[in-house]
């Protein structure tokens, strides 16, 4: 059964030491604009596909969050019938929040950001602007370039000359990179987190080296004029030598006893996943091609520096334990954790061979696809030849403006009773691959619709056989797409007044942190 409750109630809740998953189920775009600090995006277009990574323990507390559009109250039912048992809706959805005189956000990653924001003024993380570290590389001083992002996101654009070498793998590799402690290792992201989370880890991790962040990162390098490259394919070795490992051991060793984080043995692992009373994610925070060579039963792969940098992309209850997995000498798995630590989560390490975490887990958390008939690319070309069937694309808005099947119209899971389905037409649903369109199809045939399939295999079907798309840049409307967060996506695209923007929005979390009240941060500098 669905309850429901009032803003001031869920404030009060937020502090009360129970867990909590707090799932915003608006989408994308509503959610960057105007949440909650411990908000979890979950939208609805995607709910039953995410929920269970989010909230793998259905018997703990949650309170759905909306527009105030009963969007909340369908998330409830979908719960319901997954066999979530403690669900309540925030009355009035996320405008009953700000009429209530609380703090709302802009932007993602919030709790992350605004983290390190506030690493940055505790510690005072050192740093330099573009121009010094342009000097510094024309003067050919001895230094190394970190990009803290991952080798896709550095490859996009990157500082010239710099390496990816992702957050939590720094610490593992550095004495590889940069063995010479009089080299200075200079850190950078896109613009401040990573920069700031990155240096200040092998700060505290105690290395030898001179370490800075550079400042605003990429978008920091472009607005002081400075070229970046694109393309680069440079990313740390793909081996570890003894003397990095050993290095690595002691720097990962410093981190966990300065911290007060425990190791986790299998044991203790396999009567966690028994607690129905404690919420448990267990992440294997190793690189991607690590983790698919094999990993331990019920891990999720959660690289450390981006699940420091995103959180509540993986964590959605608060108060749940968290246990990071990585192989000996285990350095990724102390300095995410030591980070996790401070940001106020419950977090342990297990180290060891993927193989040896061999515990009893939770059979298939992931549910069962909803069963709709299929329709293949052959007949709905036919299909739209003949103008025999009512297209509904269910994938993004911006996919959709850039191509879309040929008489589809836009339209995601929240706003579907605003289509006007004509009621004696087949309806075709699709999406990128057939994960939100069946969603979508389900839905459909729950309100009364007759004959609706789903295209098999997506869009991606379509596009791989070459048949045609049409474009509409303008459909759906800003207005409309709800799923795409406007107001950063064109920092990184030569918009200076946006990346100023966007930098400036950074720099003022830690007074909106301040403001709210509900952060659970403990900054602990590092010993001497």
């Amino acid at each position: 059964m669905t309850g429901s409750i009032t803003a001031a109630a869920l404030k009060g809740m937020l502090h009360d030491g129970s867990e909590l998953a707090l799932l915003d189920v608006r989408e994308a775009g509503q959610f960057g604009i105007d949440h909650m600090l411990h908000a979890v995006p979950c939208p609805y277009s995607t709910l039953e596909a995410r929920v269970w990574e989010l909230v793998p323990r259905k018997n703990v507390r949650t309170v759905l969050v909306d527009e105030g559009d009963g969007v909340a109250g369908k998330a409830a039912a979908r719960l319901t019938g997954l066999g979530y048992t403690d669900i309540a809706v925030l009355v009035g959805g996320n405008p009953s929040w700000r009429e209530a005189g609380y703090e709302s956000f802009e932007g993602v990653n919030v709790p992350s950001k605004a983290f390190g924001e506030i690493v940055e003024q505790v510690e005072e993380t050192p740093h330099i602007t573009a121009d010094e570290l342009h000097g510094m590389i024309d003067r050919g001083e001895n230094l190394i370039i970190l990009d803290g992002r991952t080798p896709a996101e550095h490859s996009r654009m990157s500082i010239p000359g710099g390496i990816s070498v992702p957050n939590a793998e720094m610490v593992l590799r550095v004495h590889d990179l940069a063995p010479d402690p009089d080299t200075t290792v200079v850190v950078n992201c896109a613009g401040r987190t990573r920069s700031i989370i990155g240096a200040q880890g092998l700060i505290n991790a105690g290395i030898p080296n001179r370490v800075v962040a550079l400042e605003a990162g990429t978008m920091g390098w472009t607005l002081a004029g400075h070229t970046l490259e694109h393309g680069s394919s440079r990313r740390y070795p793909g081996s570890v030598s003894r003397a990095a490992r050993a290095a690595a051991s002691a720097y990962g060793g410093k981190l966990l006893r300065e911290c007060g984080i425990s190791a986790v043995d299998a044991d203790t692992l396999e009567r966690w996943w028994a607690d129905e009373e404690r919420t448990l994610f267990f992440f294997d925070v190793r690189a991607e091609d690590e983790f698919l060579a094999g990993h331990p039963p019920g891990a999720i792969h959660a690289p450390g520096g981006q699940l420091v940098q995103a959180t509540d992309r993986w964590c959605g209850v608060w108060g749940a334990r968290i246990v990071l997995f990585d192989t000996t000498p285990g350095a990724r798995g102390a300095v995410t954790a030591h980070w996790l630590r401070q940001m106020g989560w419950d977090v342990h390490v297990m180290t060891g061979e993927p193989g040896s975490a061999t515990v009893k887990i939770p059979g298939g958390p992931v549910p069962a696809s909803p069963a709709v008939d299929t329709i293949t690319t052959d007949e709905l070309a036919n299909a739209i030849a003949a103008d025999d069937a009512f297209i509904i694309d269910a994938g993004h808005s911006m996919d959709h403006r850039a191509g879309h099947l040929p008489t589809a119209t836009w339209a995601i899971r929240p706003r579907l009773e605003r289509v006007g389905i004509p009621p004696d037409r087949p309806v075709v649903v699709y999406s990128e691959h057939e994960t939100r369109a069946r969603l979508v199809a389900r839905d459909l045939i729950e309100s009364g619709s007759g004959n609706v399939a789903v295209l098999s295999g997506g869009r991606n079907a379509w596009v791989a056989e070459n048949r045609p798309l049409e474009a509409s840049p303008g459909a759906p409307t800003d207005e409309e797409a709800i799923d795409f967060l406007f107001w950063v996506s064109s920092r990184h695209q030569g918009d200076d007044a946006a990346a100023l923007a966007y930098l400036a929005w950074e720099e003022n979390l830690p007074a909106q942190i301040a403001a709210d009240g509900d952060a659970r941060f403990v900054i602990a500098p590092p010993s001497p």
